[in-house]
């Protein structure tokens, strides 16, 4: 087959858009990562003795380990008092509350993403 002189642009310009849309895209693939760029965490209340966080890889820790180290004063709502305490903590862990219901509280942070 030979190709004519009309052709050769056009196998050209077709090779050369290819080539540019690789090199984008594989520069720019960072960008488009689709994993998560934020992980939340949910603090449920069931009591002092039973109340737990769930993290965002499905572990479950129970809180009455951190409400042992505190004292609740006098004449302080127990349900309020201890989930403040539990916000603190993960506050300090770098979450954001991102949004409560009446027994739960569910807390948000960015993800540091690596490079390659």
């Amino acid at each position: 087959m030979i190709l004519t002189m009309k052709k050769k642009p056009l196998i050209l310009l077709f090779t050369v858009l290819s080539l540019v849309t690789f090199l984008f895209f594989k520069l720019h693939a960072a960008d488009l990562n689709p994993f998560q760029k934020t992980e939340f965490i949910t603090l449920r209340w069931q009591g002092r003795d039973n109340s737990k966080v769930i993290r965002s890889n499905g572990k479950i820790e129970n809180l009455n380990i951190l409400f042992n180290k505190i004292t609740k004063p006098e004449g302080i709502d127990e349900k309020a008092y201890y989930m403040n305490a539990a916000m603190n903590a993960f506050s300090k862990e770098g979450y954001d509350l991102a949004g409560m219901n009446n027994d739960e509280i569910v807390m948000k942070r960015k993800i540091e993403q690596t490079q390659n």
